[in-house]
């Protein structure tokens, strides 16, 4: 469940550093809130990945949320247009990234070996001369 809450961290922080960005082109001091935000979702996503997301999903989501999420606060709080054929454009992306969480859960099954025995390596052999 963390990792859920991580990658919300970084796509909340990234989205507000990406509007934070336009409204940092009449007010040059929102640059300051687009480094923090931009730092706090880089440390949201390496916290979502030590947790144990798999970079792919992570990345996907992180991305395929972002997007999504920019767009249409972008036309609520700049007023800028978000058109059909952008609109099926996030879904196709949003349609990609569930895919590949898709077949990630699949492969995840595939690599799990139910009562694989422990992986136990010999000692070196010792090839020494003793003079």
């Amino acid at each position: 469940m963390r990792k859920w809450f991580y990658l919300s961290g970084a796509i909340i922080a990234e989205v507000a550093g990406t509007l934070a960005l336009k409204g940092a082109l009449d007010s040059p001091a929102l640059y300051l809130v687009v480094a923090l935000s931009y730092a706090a979702a880089f440390v949201f996503l390496s916290l979502t990945l030590r947790v144990g997301m798999p970079l792919g999903i992570a990345y996907g989501i992180w991305g395929a949320s972002g997007v999504a999420l920019t767009a249409v606060c972008s036309l609520v709080l700049f007023a800028e247009p978000l058109t059909p054929v952008m609109i099926t454009g996030i879904l196709f992306v949003m349609a990609g990234v569930i895919l590949v969480e898709a077949g990630n859960r699949g492969d995840d099954e595939h690599r799990a070996v139910p009562d694989a025995p422990p992986n136990e390596q010999a000692p070196p052999a010792e090839h020494g001369d003793e003079s």
